[in-house]
């Protein structure tokens, strides 16, 4: 069995407003030195087989078909070690 990462942002010209609340709101919850945060979202995996060039392929699928919108937003596969 294998774990798969997949981890979505938003591409960088996409505004990410939650991400900027969040960079807002660090400074009047006592932490300093944060000039700017950007969220995302991070999905886990599991596989019934390892983690070939096959089954990497299904999870970039996977990803482009639902976990990721495309236009907006970059993802990132990697196997979890």
């Amino acid at each position: 069995m294998a774990r798969v990462i997949v981890e979505v942002m938003l591409k960088p010209e996409i505004l990410d407003a939650q991400g900027q609340a969040i960079a807002r709101a660090l400074p009047r919850l006592g932490f300093s030195g944060v000039s700017a945060v950007r969220q995302g979202k991070r999905f886990e995996v599991e596989l019934e087989g390892p983690a070939d060039e096959e089954a990497l392929a299904e999870v970039r699928k996977m990803a482009e078909t639902l976990l990721a919108n495309t236009v907006i937003e970059d993802y990132r596969v990697t196997v979890e070690s």
